[in-house]
């Protein structure tokens, strides 16, 4: 029996440890994706026509080699597949945590655990829920909550955003983005096993912050300056 105890509980460690690499694989994926998103809405700042130009490019790449929005297809498809996977390793994960503390009374709140940490969950599912809509705002649908036209890329982006609650959503989401950066960042430095020592987990956390503060502030540059009048048709 005990054996068997043994066998079972090295299966459960050995399965923990891949849906925690799985997470971190994932994770940093689409920190790539991000990365480059960001880039691109700041295109937004050249101006019209060079903003409605990227966004173009980007059904072209790959011609006449892949069809017209080929290599869109292909990064959608990985895209999906890794938030599937994401998804579904933080559930059961957060299920397998949840059933290790069989008694409650001697669960006490971890009060040296960052915010960000224990805002992973809520702010995972907060991104989720704002990834669905920004699809909807800007890819699927093409909602323009002015009103005015969707056929133009930049024109789009800017009367959603010219919309003050708009804004303030998207900033929301920021925030949340941000937090789920600084300890994903973390968590997957750890999995990894790239925080053995103190520098390496020093750097761990710099290294968090430097990618939430980039990607989150990045992303919020556009919305801001354009509900400023900054950026406008």
């Amino acid at each position: 029996m005990a054996t068997t105890t043994l066998v079972r509980g090295a299966r459960a460690s050995r399965s923990t440890i891949t849906l925690k690499l799985l997470m971190a694989a994932s994770g940093i994926i689409f920190i790539g994706f991000v990365l480059l998103h960001m880039y691109g809405n700041l295109k937004a700042f050249s101006g019209h026509d060079a903003y409605n130009e990227y966004a173009e490019h980007l059904r072209t790449i790959g011609e006449p080699m892949l069809p017209r929005e080929g290599l869109l297809w292909i990064i959608r498809a990985v895209l999906i597949v890794s938030l599937v996977v994401h998804v579904y390793s933080a559930a059961k994960l957060w299920r397998r945590s949840n059933h290790a503390r069989t008694q409650r009374y001697v669960v006490k709140k971890n009060l040296a655990s960052s915010f960000s940490s224990r805002w992973m969950r809520w702010g995972g599912l907060t991104i989720l829920l704002f990834l669905i809509w920004h699809l909807v705002n800007f890819t699927i649908g093409k909602v323009n909550v002015s009103g005015g036209a969707t056929n133009d890329p930049y024109n789009l982006l800017v009367d959603t955003f010219d919309t003050w609650w708009m804004t303030i959503i998207y900033l929301v989401a920021m925030f949340a983005l941000g937090m789920h950066l600084h300890h994903g960042v973390w968590s997957s430095a750890q999995t990894l096993g790239l925080t053995n020592n103190a520098r390496a987990r020093r750097n761990a956390k710099a290294l968090g912050w430097i990618v939430a503060v980039v990607i989150a502030g990045g992303f919020s540059l556009v919305p801001i300056f354009v509900l400023a009048g900054v950026i406008t048709k």
